[in-house]
């Protein structure tokens, strides 16, 4: 019978449990937990402030993607359950969903089969409000700039120079070149202007980096929306717009509470894409998953060339943290994708492709071992039509870096199939100590660092910066943004910034298009290739297979 199940029967089959006694599991009490109902929860943050030892930190992440599917979030899940199973108190921390990709063609983001989290449907859906307050700030923020030109602009902003755009959590590709402000002189200044997607705004990277309510105003004020005429940045804190921002986000910043249908506590808390963000969740929750279990397992958006890298280059370093061991998750059939295989073949044994795809997941085995230095397994999600002599190859080409293959079935299985993960997981944590080292360090230029990356991570040759955003980088530069890390935005289907690149392309040159600060996260958006911030939908949405009976009962998300 399970194998007609679609995760969200799944999920609506299994019999949760009340969130007191989640809570109660994870070690925390009834006072510092606010009930959305009777399955999810807000976490206080008082419980940041306990005197307690870290537990050890596990980052799942995976091969490039294709789609024939990696399944990086669901043996996330399933290894916590893993853990659980073989005796460990473990936390799981995971992004939120947004509603772009839940309508769109990827689906949602809670994991699949039986290794997911629940309620799904409100994890996928509003959840408990985050990024409706996160958009809320967003285009608060953005209501209150064009106000201020309005109102006389004393702070004499240029007009042409204004960076800040609206959001909405939607892919909705009309809204990404825009005209505003017609109508007269009342209804504001005309100009171009553009929506991006909720995950894609700085609100969302600032309230994931954030460390406290305190920090989270000090990165707002920090953000930068606009240059004067004469190039002067305009901030949140210039336009007094802090107080009030903060003020919708407050409750937003406390982690979400919820659980894996066998129990485990799941942190689910903000959600940054990772082609166009930084890729993780928050740091606040992860730190307070830390607190609450000996071993926490979360994950970084993608492939390890984009989330990966940004979790370590990024959320690590700002946030102090040190992976105790990586994971990373690869199947046969997107191994063989990269290798060339068309989609509709992948469920034949087929030894040649899977030799030209493999280099793609040795590539990211490599980056972790050897540029990251930390102690890593390769999680091989299997399907049924894989063969042994496939299963074996994959395992014959990682030992010979030194690391060792793990077979996965948790999206059959559940944390029954994660024990061997988890046993190796923890082998890996309590036997291997990692020398944790940055892909580039924070003096180096901002050229150095794009190059730092596409080299050692991405494996290309080298960097074209285009003369606008050469430009650019000479203007952070002279404003003193040159020491901060760097998010690149590119596309997540090839090392380099061409999607039809597959396996492990070699003798690229990355192309710098564009070259920004988010000053309130703390880094420079690097953008390269077509990367979009606003999606669009594809040509069948996976809104149209979503529905509701007489009784409330959602169908067709998954």
């Amino acid at each position: 019978m399970a194998d007609y199940l679609t995760d969200i029967e799944i999920a609506q089959a299994t019999k949760l449990r009340p969130i007191y006694e989640i809570a109660e599991k994870a070690g925390l009490t009834e006072d510092e937990i606010e009930p959305y109902g009777r399955y999810k929860a807000k976490v206080d943050l008082s419980v940041m402030r306990r005197e307690k030892e870290n537990g050890k930190l596990i980052l799942v992440t995976a091969i490039t993607p294709t789609p024939a599917g990696e399944g990086k979030t669901t043996t996330t899940i399933g290894l916590a359950d893993g853990l659980s199973r073989i005796g460990k108190n473990v936390t799981v921390a995971l992004r939120e969903p947004s509603l772009g990709p839940v309508f769109g063609v990827k689906g949602g983001a809670a994991g699949g089969g039986y290794a997911q989290v629940v309620p799904m449907e409100d994890i996928n859906l509003h959840f408990t409000g985050d990024f409706h307050a996160i958009g809320a700030a967003n285009n608060l923020l953005a209501a209150m700039l064009d106000n201020h030109i309005q109102q006389g602009n004393t702070l004499g902003i240029d007009v042409k120079k204004i960076t800040w755009k609206r959001c909405v959590d939607m892919n909705d590709r009309q809204l990404r070149n825009v005209v505003d402000g017609l109508g007269g002189r009342m209804n504001g200044v005309p100009r171009e202007d553009g929506f991006d997607i909720t995950v894609a705004s700085e609100i969302m990277a600032v309230f994931c980096l954030a460390s406290s309510i305190e920090d989270l105003k000090a990165r707002l004020s920090r953000i930068v929306v606009a240059y004067t005429y004469d190039d002067r940045p305009v901030t949140a804190g210039d336009l007094k717009a802090v107080g009030a921002m903060t003020a919708l986000l407050k409750d937003a910043l406390k982690p979400n509470l919820v659980q894996t249908l066998e129990g485990t506590p799941a942190f689910v808390h903000g959600g940054p894409f990772a082609n166009i963000a930084h890729g993780c969740n928050s740091v606040i929750a992860t730190k307070m998953a830390l607190k609450m279990g000996d071993y926490t397992v979360t994950e970084a958006g993608f492939g390890a060339d984009l989330g990966a890298e940004k979790f370590l280059d990024i959320k690590c370093r700002m946030a102090g943290l040190t992976p105790d061991a990586v994971v990373i998750v690869a199947t046969v059939r997107a191994l063989k994708m990269h290798g060339g295989l068309d989609k509709k073949s992948l469920a034949t044994e087929d030894l040649a492709a899977l030799e030209k795809g493999v280099p793609n997941l040795l590539r990211h085995v490599s980056n972790i071992k050897n540029v990251y230095k930390l102690p890593c397994v390769v999680a091989v999600n299997r399907f049924p039509t894989d063969t042994d002599a496939e299963i074996d190859f994959i395992i014959d080409k990682c030992r010979a870096l030194g690391v060792n293959t793990v077979l996965s079935t948790v999206w059959a299985e559940g944390g029954k199939g994660g024990e061997a993960l988890a046993r190796e997981v923890v082998r890996l944590c309590e036997e291997e100590k990692g020398d944790f080292t940055f892909s580039y360090e924070l003096d180096c230029s901002i050229e150095e660092k794009i190059e730092a990356i596409v080299k050692k991570i991405y494996g290309g040759a080298g960097v074209y910066i285009m003369p606008n955003a050469r430009k650019q980088i000479e203007t952070l530069t002279k404003l003193g943004f040159d020491k901060c890390p760097v998010c690149v935005a590119k596309t997540q289907y090839s090392l380099s910034d061409d999607p039809t690149l597959l396996g492990a392309p070699e003798g690229f040159t990355v192309t710098v298009k564009n070259a920004k600060i988010s000053a309130g996260a703390g880094f420079i958006v690097v953008l390269t290739g077509d990367i979009m911030t606003m999606p669009g939908l594809p040509k069948v949405p996976a809104a149209e297979k979503i529905d509701v009976d007489e009784n409330g009962r959602i169908s067709g998300l998954f």
